[in-house]
C-alpha cells in the first residue's frame, strides 16, 4: 500500500494525489506538515518537505519524481505518451510549471493566502519575472483540450495545482491575474478538469483540509 504524506492544501501534494486517483491506485493519507523535524519524516524526506510517499520498497520524495515513478511502476492507465519525444515534451511542461511558475508565484503565497506580507521589491521582482515566464509558458501549452494535447497526462496534474493558485495569488497581491494576462485561459481549462471525478475529489478534500488548517491556526 502507498501512503501519501503531507497535507491537502499543498499544491505539490495534490499534484501527486491527482495522479494516484487517476491511476485508480489504493492509497492512504498521512497528515504531515512541511518542515517537520521528526526523524521518521526526515528519514523519508531529508529536507522535511512534503509530499513524500511511503511504498513497500521504501520512501520517495519530490512530487515529479513520485509521479514519474507512479507512471513507470503502474503504467496503466497511462498518464504519459508512449512516444519518447512526446513524453519528454510533457515532462518539459511539468518542469516548467514547477520551476518557472509555481516556485516564483510561491513568493506571494504568504500574503495571498496566510495573512503575511510581501515586500514591495519582492512583489515587483516576481511581477517582472512571472510576466516573462508566463509568456514563455504560453508557447508550450496546447489546451487541445488538455495542456499537453488530447489526453489527460501528468502535465495536467502539475497545471491543475499550479495555475489557479498562482493566478489567484497574483490577483490578490499584485492586483492583476498574470496568468490570464499572458493569454492563458486557465479558468476554462480548470472547468474542463473539474468534470473529472478525481479532480472533484481533490477539490473537496482540499476544502476540508483548509478548514482543518484554519482551525489549527486559531489554537
Amino acid at each position: 500500500m502507498i501512503t501519501l504524506c503531507g497535507f491537502a492544501i499543498s499544491n505539490y501534494y495534490n499534484k501527486v494525489k491527482l495522479a494516484l486517483l487517476e491511476k485508480g491506485l489504493p492509497f492512504e493519507e498521512d497528515w504531515v506538515v512541511t518542515g517537520s523535524k521528526d526523524e521518521a519524516v526526515l528519514a523519508a524526506s531529508p529536507l522535511g518537505k512534503v509530499p513524500f510517499v511511503r511504498t513497500p520498497q521504501g520512501p520517495l520524495a519530490e512530487s515529479q519524481v513520485i509521479n514519474d515513478w507512479l507512471e513507470a511502476a503502474y503504467p496503466e492507465p497511462p498518464l504519459a505518451p508512449k512516444d519518447a519525444y512526446a513524453a519528454a515534451k510533457m515532462r518539459e511542461l511539468c518542469t516548467f510549471l514547477d520551476m518557472h511558475v509555481e516556485l516564483l508565484g510561491r513568493e506571494l503565497y504568504g500574503q495571498a493566502y496566510f495573512g503575511g506580507t510581501c515586500a514591495p521589491e519582492v512583489q515587483e521582482r516576481v511581477r517582472k519575472q512571472l510576466t516573462k515566464n508566463l509568456a514563455a509558458l504560453k508557447r508550450l501549452v496546447k489546451f487541445s483540450p488538455y495542456i499537453a494535447g488530447d489526453r489527460f497526462t501528468l502535465a495536467d496534474c502539475s497545471a491543475f495545482s499550479c495555475l489557479p493558485t498562482v493566478a489567484n495569488a497574483t490577483k490578490a497581491v499584485l492586483g492583476s491575474d498574470l496568468v490570464a494576462d499572458a493569454g492563458i485561459d486557465w479558468k476554462a481549462y480548470l472547468k474542463l478538469l473539474g468534470e473529472r471525478p478525481s479532480v472533484q475529489k481533490v477539490n473537496a478534500d482540499r476544502k476540508l483540509a483548509g478548514e482543518k488548517f484554519a482551525a489549527m491556526s486559531k489554537k
